[in-house]
């Protein structure tokens, strides 16, 4: 049985993240999914999300395993959503998981779902009970791992980066 457990990325987590990321970037193209494979999510963007503390890093057996970014607040990405809509329930204002990865050659999908869950924990302890995620309609892994974690599918949002039609999901917490 190994420790796992989540925490707020450090500045010098930097290297390891942008490494899980370009890690995820290969693993895509060798899937033949087309999303992060023109430079987004680029270093800038993750050394921000590390200096505004939205980066977290999933920890396993005292290595860096995972990574994701925990928005707070609203993105205008998901204002406008097409083929579906959110839920009736809906908060004026959500988390948003943007930017996750797990290092390959582990057990991708189990630490997957770990890292959801965990952040799914961190969303609510930090008064976001309303979560939602997206991926690009040619990520089966991350849909059926989305979809596994309890999110409901919702319809279809269009990001401003990375050939951005994404379908979008949606958890409410109790």
């Amino acid at each position: 049985m190994s420790n796992i457990y989540l925490r707020q990325a450090h500045p010098d987590d930097y290297e390891r993240v942008v490494a899980i990321i370009k890690d995820a970037k290969k693993t895509l193209f060798d899937r033949g999914v087309n999303q992060w494979q023109k430079g987004y999510p680029d270093e800038d963007i993750l050394k921000r999300d590390i200096e505004e503390g939205i980066n977290y890093v999933l920890i396993q057996d005292g290595n860096i395993v995972g990574t994701a970014a925990l928005q707070q607040g609203y993105d205008r990405d998901y204002q406008d959503i097409s083929d579906g809509r959110w839920s009736e329930d809906s908060e004026v204002t959500y988390s948003i998981i943007h930017r996750i990865a797990v290092e390959s050659g582990h057990k991708s999908k189990e630490l997957y779902t770990a890292l959801l869950q965990q952040l799914l924990t961190m969303s609510y302890h930090l008064g976001y009970p309303d979560v939602r995620i997206d991926t690009h309609p040619d990520n089966l892994v991350m849909q059926h791992v989305i979809t596994d974690t309890g999110f409901v599918e919702r319809g279809i949002i269009t990001l401003n980066v990375d050939d951005g039609v994404r379908k979008a999901y949606q958890i409410l917490l109790k």
